[in-house]
């Protein structure tokens, strides 16, 4: 039982987020456990703990009506709990307008029951509207203070209209509480589709598979599908496991995973991933993965947890509501008592302001729609293809100032073709091209794909038995013996390691030297295409704030300089060496780290030291790169440098609504404050102010999902 064990569970029945940081602060507490994070937002529970078996029970002291259910085990949909939340909604909707025809009916009557000021009739009345108003705020303060704890936004209510009920203010009482709980209910629904919003984005789960049997195709839940094992996906189908087509031609759209909604040509040998959209033929698809291990499980499963990960805003705010409502309290007390008996005033009239104070202390705005605009920017990210790993990477990336990138597969294609073989010293373009491609047969570097597929397009064939020795030399090149020669191929450094004469250094192009028998037998040009969209990424990059722009390769000088010219680039280092990249960057840190953070973008190929090192490290194109999703903080589901500016402006979209949200809360309760303390605010205004202001807070959390970054236009 010593070791750390992780379970992360769906909530049910959490209503308010207060209640939500009740949850993880109390399970913080608890012996064993190590970490708790209680994503309102989402309604997930990320826990860490010695004892997993506990925290179920340790839940249910806290809050003894929630639900937790284990991700591991959940089977039911999303539709069951909006019929849930349907059904709940209806119920509270019923008491609140019987409550509210009371209410009116104490209105109507108010004036003949001043006339008769002991009638029974209107404590009935009130006193009726008011339970079935607030029951279940009334059970819920009790069960807080039950649990030794005051400063709790049921017992801040029940305060504030159980005092005005005591001092004779009737209708405010019941108004404040009916309408305090009108707004709890909008802002519930508010919240319950927002949450919607979000599961729209991210619903490309595949519910079924047919698997093919000796009786033919038997439909069955993804989840039991083994590796090995065919099935066919037909037009209109969702591709439901990772696989090779085997079988049959179509058309793949893979906007649910990249967030390209251009349908891809897809024949036999070709690989399909799980969340695709099977367009037009029928294919037949051996299965590579499980369900578990697929490309939309661990894309879901990425998303999901990024909730755990809060941002210092969220923090920061969690803990300032810790303070804040008992500092509020505090001055409300303050305000009831002092005045008058310093003054000799009123005591009914500073009551009354305190308890104005006491209805704007809940810090709802806050608490509900921060990590609502988090998870609504995690959403709208996932769904075009960019997977942020937690919402403090997306402060991170909206606080970048420099981005660095890889330039082989990152900024040019990467997909290397010969173009030009120039042979010297005694030796043929075809004895070059053979020796090149024998020496590289080994290797799976792109350089040397390159050199090989040239070599096959000619008539001659490789033999491999012919192929005696193979070394490959980190950054520089291979060393081989091929027939009873050595060969080494290979950049310019280890020409002038091994002391090898060659007439030239620089080319634009990508070079590869050849060696045979130590004698220099000239070299192979390979071009790299620079990607159509790069340029434009770029653009918009520094469009958005970005002040510096780096690249980093292991390529010759002339050639990254060429790159780095096309593209507009600030600075280049090239040359470099696997381990040289690491270096090199913390060089780059040191001469730009008070400019702001920094990023690194890779294609994920020896790239994890680099990324571990960057304030956000970036994977393009990393979907069938276990190393890369695992090391990297951002992972780009495509190899477009376009996502990388979409990245950065969504953060900054969702960073800029985050902190609208926290100064409309602090501007209104501020006012609200001076306003009560200075009797120039009612509790019916104050209620409004406060339930108002979350409502606009969780709208306007929403608003990222609808926004349209400028990348997009062109879709449109």
């Amino acid at each position: 039982m010593g070791q750390l064990q992780t379970e992360k569970y769906s909530v049910k029945n959490l209503d308010c987020a207060a209640c939500a940081a009740k949850i993880e602060n109390g399970l913080k507490a608890v012996s064993g456990v190590n970490d708790a994070v209680l994503d309102f937002a989402s309604l997930t529970l990320h826990v860490k703990a010695k004892d997993i078996s506990q925290i179920i029970e340790e839940v249910h002291k806290i809050e003894p009506e929630v639900e937790l259910i284990p991700k591991s085990k959940k089977t039911a949909q999303y539709d069951h709990d909006e019929e849930n939340e349907k059904t709940k909604f209806k119920k509270e909707l019923a008491f609140l307008i019987v409550a509210a025809v009371l209410f009116i009916v104490h209105l109507v009557f108010e004036d003949w029951f001043h006339l008769h000021p002991i009638s029974i009739l209107e404590i009935t009345i009130v006193v009726t509207a008011y339970l079935i108003a607030g029951w279940n705020v009334l059970l819920g303060a009790m069960r807080t203070i039950r649990r030794g704890m005051l400063f709790d936004e049921n017992v801040l209510m029940v305060i504030a209209t159980g005092g005005a009920i005591a001092i004779h203010a009737y209708s405010e009482a019941v108004g404040v509480m009916i309408f305090y709980k009108v707004g709890e209910l909008l802002q519930d629904l508010a919240v319950s589709r927002s949450r919607r919003s979000v599961r729209a984005l991210l619903a490309a789960k595949p519910d079924k598979a047919n698997i093919k049997t000796s009786d033919g195709y038997k439909e069955v839940a993804p989840e039991s599908v083994e590796v090995g094992e065919f099935i066919l996906i037909k037009p209109g189908e969702k591709v439901p496991l990772d696989g090779e087509i085997i079988a049959g031609t179509s058309q793949l759209d893979s906007s649910a995973i990249t967030g390209e909604f251009v349908p891809a040509n897809a024949k036999p040998g070709d690989t399909v991933l799980a969340g695709q959209i099977n367009k037009s033929g029928a294919l037949t698809v051996r299965v590579s993965r499980p369900f578990s291990e697929s490309s939309i499980s661990r894309i879901m499963d990425l998303v999901e947890n990024a909730t755990a990960r809060k941002a210092k805003t969220e923090k920061f705010m969690t803990t300032f509501a810790r303070y804040y409502t008992p500092a509020v309290v505090l001055i409300a007390a303050g305000i009831a008592f002092i005045p008058p008996i310093l003054t000799e005033a009123s005591f009914e009239t500073w009551i009354y302001r305190a308890l104005v104070l006491l209805v704007i202390s809940c810090p709802c705005a806050l608490v509900v729609s921060i990590p609502l605009g988090y998870f609504g920017g995690i959403g709208k990210a996932s769904r075009n293809g960019i997977l942020v790993k937690g919402s403090n990477f997306i402060d991170a990336l909206a606080a970048v100032k420099t981005v660095v990138f890889d330039k082989t597969g990152t900024l040019t294609k990467g997909s290397f073709k010969v173009k030009e073989i120039v042979n010297l010293n005694g030796f043929s373009k075809d004895q070059l091209l053979e020796f090149a491609a024998a020496a590289e047969l080994h290797s799976n570097h792109p350089i040397a794909v390159s050199i090989v597929d040239e070599f096959n397009k000619s008539e001659h064939k490789l033999n491999p038995a012919e192929v005696l020795s193979h070394t490959e030399i980190s950054g520089q090149g291979v060393k081989a013996r091929y027939k009873d020669h050595s060969v080494l191929v290979g950049n310019d450094s280890i020409l002038h390691l091994e002391s090898i004469e060659h007439p030239k250094c620089e080319f634009s192009d990508t070079v590869a030297h050849i060696v045979i028998d130590d004698v220099y037998a000239g070299y192979i040009l390979i071009g790299d295409e620079i990607k159509p969209d790069a340029k434009k990424a770029l653009v918009l990059l520094k469009q958005q704030g970005i002040r510096h722009l780096s690249m980093l390769t292991g390529d010759n000088a002339c050639a990254a300089s060429s790159v780095a010219n096309s593209l507009g680039i600030d600075s280049y280092h090239a040359g470099l060496l696997p381990e040289d990249k690491v270096s090199m960057f913390e060089k780059i840190i040191e001469h730009t780290a008070k400019d702001g953070k920094i990023a690194f973008v890779g294609d994920g190929v020896n790239d994890a030291p680099v990324l571990a090192r960057a304030d956000v490290g970036v994977a393009m194109g990393a979907l069938g790169s276990d190393a890369a999703v695992e090391t990297a903080d951002v992972v780009l589901m495509d190899d477009s440098p376009m996502k990388m500016a979409e990245a950065v402006s969504i953060a900054k979209q969702t960073r800029n609504i985050v902190w609208q949200n926290i100064m409309l809360a602090f501007f209104v309760k501020g006012i609200f404050i001076i306003f009560g303390a200075m009797g120039l605010a009612t509790m019916w205004e104050a209620v409004f102010a406060d339930m108002g202001t979350a409502l606009l807070a969780v709208v306007n959390s929403t608003r990222i999902i609808r926004k349209i970054d400028p990348s997009e236009q062109d879709r449109i």
